[in-house]
C-alpha cells in the first residue's frame, strides 16, 4: 500500500511522467486512463462530443486524460468503476444503496481530472508567450485539499465526525436516456442527471450549502422529482456554491499510521455570514441557463422579482408533485 501524500501543488507537477494520484513514475506518457469513464462515454456516445474549456478551447470528451499508473489503476479505480457502473445502469435505488464516499472519490475523480487538464492547458498557453502562470492562491488550496482527498482511495485518511462535502441525491420521473453532466470548477460542484436519478455534489464545502437549503430540502427530501424540477434544485445549489464565501482550511494529523483530517471552524475569526446576499435576478439568469431545454427566458422566471418562478413549490409554498407537472422530461 501507498503511505505518503503525494502533493502535487507544492511543486506544480501537471506532467504525464507521474501518476496524478499517487505521485509514482510512470513506465510511458501513454499510461493514461479517461477523465470521464469509458464506460460512460460508450453508454452515452460522448468519445467525439466537445467539451468546453475555459479558454474556450473543445476538445472531444475522449481527449481528456489524466496519467496514472497501473497500480492505481487496476487496484482501486477499476473496482470503483465497475461498481459505480453496476448501480448506475440498475438505476436510482442501486444509487442511493452506494457508499457516499465511494461516489465522492468517483465525482471529485472527474472534477479534478478536468482541473488537471485545464491547468495543463493553460501552462502550455503561458509557455508559448513566455509568461508566468497566474492562478488564485484560493483555488490552487482548493484544487490541492480536493485532490488530497482523494487518495483516501488507498490512503488510510480518515474524517474527523464530518464530511467535506454536501450531497443530495433524487429520484426522477420520467426518466431520460440522455447524459445531463455539470460542473463549476471555481466551486467545486458537481452534477449528473441520467436515467431515473439526479445527485449533486458541493465537494468542498464542509456540508455548508447542505444546512442552507435546509428549508426546501424538508420538502422535496424523498420525493421524486421532474427533470425541470431537479434542475431547478441544481440552479440553487450552484448559485449558492458561488455565494459560499469561505475557504475551508483542514489539518492532517498522523497517528499510528492513519492520516486523520480535521475541518477548522467555516466562521473563523469573521461575523460574515458564511454565504453572500441572494439576489433573485442573478438566481434568474442562472435558472434560465439551467431550463434551456424547456426555454424559459428570463423576463418569465422573474416576472415577480421578489419570487422568481418554481416548479419545486407553488405560491404557498407547498411542493409540487413530480405527475403535477405537465412539460415534456
Amino acid at each position: 500500500m501507498l503511505t505518503e501524500i503525494y502533493q502535487p501543488f507544492d511543486r506544480f507537477n501537471f506532467g504525464n511522467k507521474t501518476c496524478f494520484l499517487s505521485g509514482k513514475p510512470l513506465q510511458s506518457e501513454e499510461e493514461k486512463i479517461q477523465v470521464f469513464p469509458a464506460w460512460l462515454l460508450a453508454r452515452y456516445n460522448l468519445y467525439d462530443a466537445p467539451f468546453k474549456m475555459l479558454d474556450e478551447n473543445f476538445p472531444t470528451y475522449k481527449d481528456l486524460k489524466l496519467p496514472c499508473s497501473a497500480e492505481v489503476n487496476n487496484q482501486y479505480l477499476e473496482p470503483l468503476e465497475t461498481e459505480i457502473k453496476a448501480a448506475f445502469e440498475q438505476g436510482f435505488e442501486a444509487v442511493q444503496a452506494l457508499d457516499e464516499w465511494k461516489l465522492f472519490i468517483w465525482a471529485g475523480k472527474i472534477m479534478y481530472g478536468i482541473i488537471f487538464n485545464e491547468l495543463q492547458s493553460a501552462i502550455r498557453q503561458q509557455y508559448a508567450q513566455g509568461e508566468g502562470l497566474n492562478i488564485s492562491q484560493s483555488l490552487m488550496h482548493k484544487f490541492s485539499s480536493l485532490h488530497i482527498m482523494l487518495q483516501m482511495l488507498f490512503l488510510p485518511i480518515i474524517f474527523e465526525d464530518f464530511k467535506p462535502y454536501s450531497f443530495f441525491l433524487f429520484k426522477i420521473s420520467p426518466e431520460t436516456d440522455q447524459f445531463n453532466y455539470r460542473d463549476e470548477i471555481n466551486s467545486l460542484t458537481f452534477s449528473l442527471r441520467l436515467k431515473d436519478f439526479g445527485f449533486i455534489f458541493c465537494l468542498q464545502d464542509n456540508g455548508a450549502n447542505g444546512v442552507y437549503h435546509q428549508e426546501i430540502l424538508q420538502k422535496i427530501a424523498l420525493k421524486t422529482l421532474h427533470p425541470i424540477q431537479f434542475e431547478e434544485f441544481c440552479g440553487r445549489i450552484f448559485y449558492s456554491a458561488y455565494l459560499f464565501n469561505r475557504l475551508p482550511e483542514y489539518n492532517l494529523l498522523p497517528v499510528e499510521n492513519k492520516i486523520y483530517v480535521e475541518a477548522m471552524p467555516l466562521k473563523g475569526l469573521s461575523a460574515k455570514p458564511l454565504f453572500d446576499e441572494w439576489k433573485p435576478k442573478v438566481y434568474g439568469q442562472v435558472l434560465e441557463n439551467f431550463w434551456k431545454p424547456w426555454g424559459f427566458l428570463l423576463l418569465e422566471i422573474i416576472k415577480n422579482p421578489e419570487q422568481p418562478m418554481s416548479f419545486l413549490v407553488d405560491k404557498n409554498s407547498m411542493f409540487i408533485p413530480a405527475e403535477a407537472i405537465l412539460l415534456p422530461g
